[in-house]
């Protein structure tokens, strides 16, 4: 149906691997692009945290999938998607895939957690029966109207259960059809080397920074969202915050440059010159 679904598929298709930072805005999503990325994840975390909320299911779809628009809409690569655990069962799973295709997300993934869900990294997570998640995941499938459109299944096992556990949910949710598989909550080298010993034969995603993006490519991984550009965010707006209480200013807004910078990204003198057409 969409450019973007055949960009991200034929990319994942090939040799290699994608990588995609974290984004919860358009304008993070543009200066992704224009960095030179192939393609921007939409994280579920950043978006409960821009709207000041934490990571565990506060969240309904229809806020997820208007940030998924509002960010697709702002770029020409593909958007990859959180989407939680569907938002219910195997029906909401698959009016879930719908909403996300028609906001021009080229890919989604669901998790089998409980509901209301927690951030993948949080302790104290819940995994609902593998066999109560296989049937959400075949809906998630049969409810695509594009091929294309990449369905990840993500796991979040391994906290709660180990890696036993993780490794045959990762395999059945390959094996019901599932594009990529994700095993969320890498903490350590020890596990992604684990990673990679136990599931390296299958399509996976990793979340995470313990190693440059050309080591996890090297490692076969064939999707890498990373989250460091969330936190340096996070750390710059606070600072800046605090520097202009303190100090009545901020010196890093000095610089001439990050304004017309600004301006030209988000394509003012374009929006302008159309608006002239209809003077």
């Amino acid at each position: 149906m969409g450019e973007t679904t055949r960009v991200l598929r034929r990319a994942l298709e090939s040799p290699g691997m994608v990588m995609a930072p974290f984004v919860f805005d358009g304008l993070q999503a543009r200066l992704a692009e224009q960095a030179g990325f192939s393609a921007v994840y939409m994280t579920g975390f950043g978006t409960a945290a821009a709207r000041g909320y934490p990571d565990v299911g506060l969240l309904t779809m229809t806020e997820m999938v208007a940030n998924a628009r509002s960010i697709a809409g702002a770029v020409d690569i593909p958007v990859i998607c959180d989407a939680d655990t569907g938002y219910g069962n195997a029906l909401n799973v698959a009016r879930t895939v719908g909403e996300y295709e028609s906001a021009g997300a080229a890919a989604l993934h669901i998790e089998d957690q409980v509901w209301p869900k927690r951030c993948g990294f949080l302790q104290g997570k819940e995994v609902i029966p593998m066999d109560d998640m296989l049937p959400k995941l075949r809906a998630a499938l049969d409810a695509r109207a594009d091929p294309d459109f990449v369905v990840i299944a993500r796991t979040d096992a391994l906290q709660p259960h180990g890696w036993d556990e993780a490794e045959k949910r990762a395999r059945a949710y390959s094996d019901a059809g599932a594009d990529l598989v994700f095993v969320d909550g890498i903490r350590s080298v020890a596990d992604l080397d684990e990673y990679q010993k136990r599931l390296g034969d299958l399509a996976c995603v990793y979340n995470g920074q313990l190693e440059p993006s050309g080591a996890i490519g090297e490692r076969g991984f064939k999707l890498m969202i990373h989250i460091a550009t969330l936190g340096v965010a996070y750390l710059a707006m606070r600072d800046a915050m605090r520097e202009l209480h303190e100090t009545g200013s901020v010196r890093a807004a000095e610089d001439p440059r990050a304004f017309g910078e600004m301006v030209s990204l988000l394509g003012a003198a374009e929006a302008l010159e159309r608006a002239e057409k209809y003077a």
